[in-house]
């Protein structure tokens, strides 16, 4: 079956749209399914972003940093959002610029508070130790 390019085209914003949170102040167990009595998958830290995916009631169908999909229960998910170091390291700097000064480098894997997301490819962001700058979003997961 073929699918008419304008349904295409309108369907990438929509996609390309993802909506993220992140796991609550508690660890979060993640199921196959969304049930308690599903097969448990993992533990997932807490403040790791996800993306929802769907939901089902009390239930949210994510996508973890891998890609990873899995259900979670909605209590354990917080408005809070984060994002994830996915590049060796991250240049956080204190200006949506690449000649800025730099306030900090994250290593990869790193979880960093989400702030404000700019339209010029940079997200603000602060460390735990409350140190606050900018990023390229191409260095990050989550946004």
């Amino acid at each position: 079956m073929r699918i008419p390019l304008a349904i295409v085209a309108l369907a990438l914003p929509l996609a390309a749209a993802g909506e993220f949170r992140s796991i609550g102040e508690a660890p979060a167990v993640l199921y196959d399914a969304p049930s308690t009595r599903a097969t448990r998958l993992y533990v997932a830290s807490r403040s790791l972003p996800v993306e929802i995916i769907s939901t089902d009631g009390a239930w949210v169908k994510v996508r973890d940093p891998l890609g990873g999909l899995a259900w979670v229960e909605r209590k354990a998910l917080a408005d809070r959002r984060t994002v994830i170091v996915t590049a060796p390291v991250a240049d956080v700097r204190q200006r949506a610029e690449d000649a800025a000064p730099l306030v900090f480098q994250a290593q990869q894997h790193v979880v960093l508070e989400l702030l404000e997301v700019g339209a010029t490819g940079w997200a603000r962001v602060r460390h735990a130790d409350g140190a606050t700058g900018f990023v390229r979003v191409s260095q990050v997961w989550g946004v």
